[in-house]
């Protein structure tokens, strides 16, 4: 269940961002299959992954955090 929230932040930010999955994937250095599977839920996002994430998309890890479910 984590690893889909997190899936759907970084996909919503992504998008937000207006970047296409290939051109996130190239920015972050990862393969696209690799961000497929974070933002549908199938891999959680290793930590590295997490920081090189926010670097390109120039956001804080905590603006990232999935909010905790009995949050907001």
């Amino acid at each position: 269940m984590d690893s889909i929230r997190w899936g759907r932040r970084i996909k919503a930010y992504r998008k937000l961002k207006g970047y296409t999955q290939i051109q996130f994937a190239k920015k972050v250095g990862i393969s696209v299959s690799l961000i497929g599977e974070v933002e549908r839920g199938m891999r959680k996002p290793s930590h590295d992954l997490l920081n090189r994430t926010t670097q390109v998309l120039g956001i804080s890890l905590e603006e990232l955090q999935p909010l905790e479910k009995n949050e907001g």
